[in-house]
């Protein structure tokens, strides 16, 4: 496992890859922080191919653009609900929400065990745990900070509202 820092607009965060591709992506402080890098080691993140696609990822998406997660290889370490969990997240649209419970039934599960795996989540921003909400469509439950998510969600629906950037 190879990681490095990247410094987004809301903190320092770790970034961890195997040669599966990106492993996770926590904002230092976090709840559940760098779970299962016990043999992390730091590197030069020009070397390690999923470093480098998920900072340019994240320098797009703060930027205010919508960069596809195809462009960067996924690799969570996690459960097989929870994967699916995480999969589901990245169905979520920009700029969208969804709760709890929508998620839990079309995963044919309860919302207490969605909650749990979206908590657990370790690519944080790519996979957007972000855009899931309470019932009531309250912020709830977000491992980096409510501060945070409301940041993400503010600059997704304040880009989405912005007219499309002409190229020159």
């Amino acid at each position: 496992m190879h990681t490095c820092d990247y410094d987004s607009p809301l903190g320092k965060m770790l970034l961890a890859a195997d040669d599966a591709g990106l492993a996770g992506a926590w904002f230092y402080g976090q709840r559940h922080f760098a779970h299962g890098l016990e043999d992390a080691r730091g590197s030069g993140a020009h070397e390690v191919p999923a470093l480098l696609a998920a900072k340019t990822w994240l320098d797009s998406y703060f930027a205010g653009e919508r960069p596809s997660t195809c462009s960067v290889s996924l690799a969570p370490r996690g459960t097989a609900f929870q994967r699916r969990v995480w999969d589901a997240l990245l169905d979520i649209p920009y700029g969208k929400t969804s709760t709890y419970g929508e998620l839990a039934r079309s995963l044919g599960s309860s919302p207490r065990a969605v909650g749990a795996a979206v908590g657990r989540n370790p690519i944080s921003v790519i996979v957007p745990c972000h855009r899931v909400m309470g019932a009531n469509g309250s912020l709830t439950g977000y491992a980096g900070g409510l501060d945070r998510k409301q940041a993400l969600l503010t600059l997704e629906r304040e880009s989405r509202m912005s007219p499309p950037r002409r190229e020159a």
